[in-house]
């Protein structure tokens, strides 16, 4: 696959700034090739229904959603691109339906996939199985290498 990157002028990343979860340094060369957003030539951002989701790389550097904790035995199944079930989940973050959030790993708390929950948090704590988030992005996808 071929990428046709296209470098955005300084107006357009202003205007673009807005619908991002995070400060872009000015100094910063931003790239966009469809729906995918590169910084400094690291994917960053990656479009979903008209809305800019932070990809894996972005996520090992910064903070920017809230973390769902996997136990060790759903890592394999995440990492192969599955959906988070309810019993391989151990922490849930306080979000409402449909929110983003970054699965990690319970010993290591190291990203492993980018997620939209399908419940509200309070909803995925009284549910004790079933599939509570939509793998959106995982390690070793095709954003990923």
């Amino acid at each position: 696959m071929v990428l046709s990157r296209k470098r955005l002028r300084k107006s357009d990343v202003r205007s673009l700034q807005e619908r991002l979860p995070v400060e872009l340094d000015k100094k910063a060369v931003v790239e966009q090739d469809d729906n995918l957003l590169f910084v400094d030539g690291e994917l960053w951002f990656f479009m979903v229904d008209d809305e800019w989701i932070p990809s894996l790389r972005l996520l090992l550097k910064q903070d920017v959603l809230p973390k769902l904790v996997v136990d060790m035995g759903a890592v394999r199944f995440v990492t192969r691109g599955a959906d988070i079930m309810r019993p391989g989940i151990t922490v849930v973050p306080k979000a409402p339906k449909d929110a983003l959030i970054v699965v990690v790993d319970e010993t290591h708390g190291k990203p492993l996939a980018v997620g939209q929950l399908l419940l509200s948090s309070e909803d995925i704590q009284s549910a004790s199985e079933g599939r509570v988030v939509k793998n959106l992005h995982f390690v070793g996808d095709e954003l990923w290498g």
